[in-house]
């Protein structure tokens, strides 16, 4: 095993060790059989995507892993990215005390469906993943780096950030939480400043970048942003 995949597979353990110290500390028990189910999923489709880079796209793992704010080379994205993982604690946590507190009482079928949503938003992820080898963690251009403008880059500008959006909804939801959803807005505002600033950075300094935001107009949303 190559030196690149142990620190890809002891990143992706140590996230799930975060996460599930996170969630049960803040829901004050073990006994949260939505947590368990969702660190199933969450983990088994990160871990499925992993192995995927591992063995096809070793270049694009090297990217990923190497991410966070310390990675990140424009001060703004540096200050962006580090919002962006205290608000995806948040996601994770609230929901958690929420449980704990007994405000939400959320039917095992719509839990499903969080589950569901989490997977979802991974699966596109994948598919982002295989369209576009220059996926990278943090914003920057490389020398042969060119503009995707096939699959999911056909319909949106950032079909990545679409796949973590519907993710991050399913996520309280998942863990039995509708207050948890409250939750989702800070993020998403996070999310929205990186994908403007990603633009800006693109716009001037990858070629063509311009002509295909003319023809592909929405960055998020078909039909409406």
């Amino acid at each position: 095993m190559t030196d690149l995949n142990r620190k890809a597979l002891g990143g992706l353990l140590a996230l799930i060790l975060i996460l599930a110290a996170v969630l049960f500390s803040a829901a004050g028990t073990f006994g949260y059989w939505q947590a368990w189910l969702f660190l199933t999923i969450f983990g088994s489709s990160v871990l499925a995507i992993t192995l995927y880079l591992m063995k096809y796209d070793p270049k694009l793992l090297e990217r990923r892993v190497n991410a966070g704010p310390a990675a990140e080379k424009q001060k703004s994205q540096k200050i962006i990215q580090g919002f962006a993982q205290i608000a995806f604690l948040l996601v994770i946590a609230f929901p958690a005390v929420d449980h704990r507190m007994g405000w939400s009482l959320v039917p095992a079928p719509i839990v499903i469906a969080g589950d569901g949503m989490v997977a979802l938003g991974l699966l596109l992820v994948f598919f982002v993943f295989k369209a576009n080898t220059f996926t990278s963690g943090t914003i920057e251009v490389m020398a042969e780096q060119t503009v995707i403008s096939t699959g999911p880059y056909a319909v949106v500008r950032h079909p990545m950030y679409v796949g973590g959006l519907i993710f991050l909804i399913g996520v309280p939801l998942a863990l039995g939480s509708w207050w948890g959803l409250i939750a989702v807005v800070p993020i998403t505002l996070v999310i929205i400043l990186r994908l403007l600033d990603e633009e800006r950075f693109l716009a001037a300094n990858l070629p063509v970048y311009s002509d295909y935001s003319r023809i592909v107009k929405y960055r998020l949303v078909p039909f409406i942003w």
